[in-house]
C-alpha cells in the first residue's frame, strides 16, 4: 500500500504576502514569535512584513539563526518564546530561520532534549498534533523547508541530525516571489540547484508515490528551465516566480525522501571547523552521486532526460557537472574550502544519515568515500 498526503496551505504569487495577518488570524496565532537571520533584517524583509499585521509590527524577533541552524540557537529562540508568552512562529528567510523555527515550534510544546526526537534516534512518532503553530515565508527559492517535514539542526556534539514528522510542517506557508528580487547572483544559483537536486532525488527515490515523481519532474524542468535567467537578472520576475515554484515542488516530493547527495551534505554541513552552504554543497555532489547512482536508475535518467529536452545519450552527471559550472558555482569540495581529512568520518556518518535509507543503490562506507573522491577536486 501506498500512504501518500498532500500536505498544507500554500499561499503563492505576487503580494501574497499582504494577507499575513489575516493568515495569524486564521491559526489563532496573537503572539508571535518572528524567526529570521541578521541578514534577512539587514535586507529589510522582516521590517516589510512586520508592517503588514499588528501583531507582528509588536513581535519579538529572533535573528541568530546560524547558516545552519543549532540545537544552541533553538534554545536560544525558545527562551525568547517563552519570555514573551508567544502562541506561534512566523518563519522570514532561507531553510535555516524556518528550520530553527520548527525546531523551537517542537521544543515549546514538547518535554526533553531536542536528541529525543531525531528521526534516526527513533524520535519520529514521539512528535505529536501539539506543535506549534508556523508560518513560513520564504525568501529564497531552494530549500523547500516552507513545505517540507523535516528541519535539520546540528546539535551540541556536532552532529546534523533530521527532526521529521507531518506535524512539523508549517500550517501555511505564504510563497511571494516579489521578497526574493533582492537575492544576490551566488544565493540565487546555490539555492535553485538545491531545489534541483531535490526534484532530482525525490524522483530517484524507491519509494512508491507517483504524484511526487510527477511533481518532482514538473519541478525539475522549471528549475533547469530559469535557474540561469534569474541568476542572470534578478529582477526578471517570470524567472523569480518558476524559481520559487519549482523550489515549493522539491519541498512537496519530500515524502518519497532523498538519497546520496543529502546523505553527505547534511554530515558536511554540520562540520564546525568550516561553514559549507548546503545548497552549493549538493551541486558538488550531485554528478558523483547520479554516476555512482547509473546502474539502478537509467530508466528514470530517460524520463529525465526526456522531461529536459536532453539527448538520449546525453550523459546526465555531466550535463549538471555543465550547469553548475555555467552558474559559476565551484566545482568541488576542495574549492569550497573542505579539509581532505573530515572525508573518512563524512563518509561514515552518511551511511547513518536519514536519507541514505532512499537512495536507489544501497551505499556503503566506501562507497560514499568514492563519491567524496570524486566529488574533492
Amino acid at each position: 500500500m501506498a500512504l501518500i498526503t498532500y500536505l498544507t496551505t500554500v499561499k503563492f504569487g505576487y503580494g501574497e504576502i499582504d494577507g499575513i495577518a489575516t493568515d495569524l488570524a486564521g491559526l489563532g496565532v496573537a503572539r508571535p514569535l518572528i524567526i529570521a537571520d541578521k541578514g534577512i533584517v539587514a535586507a529589510g524583509l522582516v521590517a516589510k512584513v512586520q508592517a503588514l499585521a499588528p501583531a507582528l509590527a509588536s513581535a519579538p524577533v529572533f535573528d541568530g539563526t546560524p547558516t545552519n541552524p543549532t540545537e544552541e540557537a533553538v534554545e536560544a529562540a525558545l527562551v525568547l518564546y517563552r519570555q514573551h508568552g508567544c502562541d506561534g512562529l512566523v518563519a522570514i528567510g532561507g531553510g535555516s530561520p524556518i528550520d530553527l523555527a520548527k525546531g523551537v515550534a517542537l521544543l515549546a510544546t514538547h518535554n526533553g532534549s531536542l536528541e529525543t526526537y531525531a528521526a534516526i534516534l527513533g524520535g519520529i512518532p514521539k512528535v505529536t498534533a501539539a506543535v506549534a503553530p508556523v508560518i513560513a515565508i520564504p525568501t529564497t527559492s531552494g530549500t523547500g523547508s516552507e513545505v517540507g517535514r523535516a528541519a535539520l539542526i546540528t546539535l551540541k556534539d556536532g552532529r546534523k541530525l533530521g527532526f521529521i514528522s507531518p506535524h512539523l510542517i508549517p500550517r501555511i506557508a505564504v510563497c511571494d516571489p516579489e521578497l526574493t528580487l533582492g537575492l544576490p547572483a551566488w544565493l540565487t544559483a546555490a539555492t535553485g540547484m538545491d531545489a534541483v537536486t531535490h526534484c532530482i532525488e525525490t524522483y530517484l527515490s524507491p519509494r512508491e508515490n507517483p504524484p511526487a515523481e510527477a511533481i518532482a519532474l514538473d519541478g525539475l524542468k522549471r528549475a533547469v528551465g530559469f535557474i540561469e535567467r534569474a541568476v542572470k537578472d534578478g529582477s526578471d520576475r517570470e524567472a523569480r516566480k518558476e524559481m520559487m515554484m519549482a523550489a515549493l515542488q522539491g519541498g512537496l516530493t519530500f515524502q518519497k525522501g532523498l538519497g546520496a547527495v543529502h546523505a553527505l551534505s547534511h554530515p558536511l554541513g554540520g562540520l564546525k571547523e568550516v561553514s559549507l552552504h548546503h545548497g552549493t554543497l549538493n551541486a558538488v555532489l550531485l554528478p558523483a552521486v547520479l554516476r555512482f547512482n547509473a546502474p539502478e536508475s537509467e530508466a528514470k535518467y530517460a524520463e529525465i532526460r526526456k522531461a529536459l529536452g536532453l539527448s538520449p545519450d546525453t550523459d546526465l552527471a555531466d550535463w549538471i557537472a555543465g550547469l553548475v559550472s555555467r552558474l559559476g558555482m565551484p566545482g568541488s569540495l576542495s574549492a569550497m574550502g573542505l579539509p581532505r581529512d573530515v572525508l573518512p568520518a563524512i563518509a561514515e556518518a552518511a551511511t547513518k544519515d536519514h536519507s541514505s535509507a532512499t537512495n536507489p543503490r544501497a551505499a556503503t562506507a566506501a562507497d560514499y568515500a568514492a563519491m567524496l573522491e570524486a566529488s574533492f577536486g
